[in-house]
């Protein structure tokens, strides 16, 4: 089959597109055949810095496709079912490898494309509203990163949860175009103080959740825009700098900043069976993905250039 793939850690220019192994059928897996790459912001992160368990290494957790063939312990799927799929690695190909219990069927009318796009930014956003953020009706909620994939879906996730929202973007523009999805009030971070702004929105009581996918610099105004009793959903890195922030106000405040990891209990049946609500609500159109553009595989290099940009506006696709 072919991969687009790396040998050592590095920029978007370390992947290659070549001809690798097929990979091989697990008891409790199936394999598909990729038709839709969700490039995930971890995707960027292991390509710079992350373990290469296997090399060349193919890198990528969410890909969909059509089920081709199934293990011998796997009675739920079968051939010819179309899934979206959620591994370690691996979405990056034109064939994938993975345990049926991280695999979702796609409804009769839902766009591969956009099946493609659902499990970890939708899972991800929904963990850390509910499970870690206790968002209830009527509270407030800050979107850091407002025009990422994560970000997008806590948007929707919040204002249908009844809660009023906030998000940072780097423009008006990209702002602009988290409006129909729900949001209420935008933050140009590249040129407003975000603490600012946050307390001047909500006449300086703070927000009740804050959705966290940046970290760095960005999670200590994530702190500082908490209200009484508010928590801090931390749950990635894509700033790429180190996490030091003050922590001083937590205790006041009866404050809590929770890290989040969606793959800690992926294959538990709660966050299996949250998932796939979140793929039937959007095939019933009540959430909406959004995709900014998509690349053949063999461009791997030039997709993965194009989203460390930070000009994409929701998921960049691979094509195989």
């Amino acid at each position: 089959m072919k991969a687009a793939v790396y040998y050592e850690n590095g920029p978007p220019s370390v992947l290659k597109y070549e001809d690798v192994d097929d990979p091989v059928l697990l008891p409790q897996g199936i394999i598909i055949r990729v038709e839709a790459v969700s490039i995930e912001g971890g995707d960027t992160l292991n390509r710079l810095g992350g373990a290469l368990v296997t090399k060349p290494h193919i890198v990528g957790y969410q890909a969909a496709g059509t089920i081709i063939d199934v293990g011998a312990e796997v009675t739920h799927l079968k051939r010819g079912q179309r899934v979206v799929t959620v591994n370690a690695f691996g979405s990056h190909a034109e064939l994938r490898s993975v345990f049926a219990r991280t695999a979702w069927v796609i409804p009769d009318g839902l766009d591969i494309k956009q099946a493609a796009a659902i499990p970890v930014p939708f899972g991800t956003a929904h963990e850390c509203l509910f499970e870690y953020g206790r968002l209830k009706t009527g509270e407030t909620v800050l979107v850091q990163a407002g025009a990422s994939a994560v970000g997008l879906a806590a948007i929707q996730l919040a204002k249908h949860a009844g809660a009023r929202v906030i998000a940072t973007a780097s423009s008006p523009e990209r702002l602009e175009k988290l409006k129909p999805l729900g949001l209420d009030h935008g933050i140009d971070y590249a040129k407003d103080d975000v603490v600012a702004e946050v307390m001047r929105l909500t006449d300086n009581k703070g927000v009740d959740v804050v959705v966290d996918p940046v970290g760095g610099a960005t999670l200590q105004s994530s702190l500082g825009s908490l209200a009484y009793r508010g928590r801090v959903s931390l749950v990635g890195n894509a700033g790429r700098v180190p996490q030091k922030v003050d922590v001083s106000n937590l205790m006041p405040g009866n404050r809590a900043l929770n890290g989040v990891f969606l793959g800690a209990e992926i294959m538990s049946d709660r966050v299996h069976d949250m998932i796939q609500r979140q793929i039937d609500e959007v095939a019933a159109g009540r959430l909406t993905v959004v995709i900014d553009s998509t690349y053949p595989l063999s461009e791997a290099a030039a997709a993965h250039a194009y989203i460390e940009s930070r000009k994409a506006v929701g998921r960049v696709l691979l094509i195989p």
